[in-house]
């Protein structure tokens, strides 16, 4: 297995994920013999977590499941492990994104501006939402979320301020 790398595009705050190239689901116009899939079952003691990407704050644990989040047109799933009042600020992803709420439970509310007051939705819950469209997050209590999609993924700050990999790079 290859361990997760990194690349920071500058300018924007957008983040490009590399992870473990294990499969890749077909996408339209490709048949499953160009993109074979390969089998893949995790049970849970075998998730590899590690450090968040940089332009998540610190605090999380990060995994990835299958795939690799920086290639276009592949699919990928990944897991964010937040500690309670762990928040993601205001920001857009050019690729439509799908959120599982595996444990815990997670607000995500839709804007320019974090809403403290957004109701959570507990374990079990999904929500999509489509490439650029501004939303925050934050977790209540411990919680997992899986976040799944096809590459590239990548995260913008509406408010450059908010992205911690500039904050880091200014001390």
């Amino acid at each position: 297995m290859k361990a997760l790398g990194l690349v920071v595009a500058g300018g924007a705050g957008v983040l490009l994920l590399a992870g473990i190239a294990r499969s890749q689901a077909p996408t339209a116009g490709t048949t499953a013999a160009a993109t074979p899939m390969e089998h893949t079952a995790l049970a849970p003691s075998d998730i590899k977590w590690g450090d968040p990407p940089p332009v998540f704050n610190k605090g999380a644990k990060f995994a990835v499941l299958v795939g690799d989040p920086s290639k276009p047109g592949g699919y990928y799933a990944v897991r964010l492990k937040m500690p309670s009042g762990y928040k993601v600020m205001p920001h857009w992803h050019p690729t439509d994104e799908n959120v599982t709420v595996i444990s815990g439970s997670f607000a995500v509310g839709m804007g320019d501006k974090l809403d403290p007051k957004t109701k959570p939705l507990p374990a079990g819950s999904f929500f999509s939402m489509p490439a650029k469209m501004h939303h925050f997050s934050f977790a209540k209590g411990e919680t997992i979320v899986e976040v799944s999609g096809v590459g590239p993924f990548a995260l913008t700050y509406i408010d450059p301020k908010d992205d911690p990999s500039k904050q880091a790079a200014a001390k």
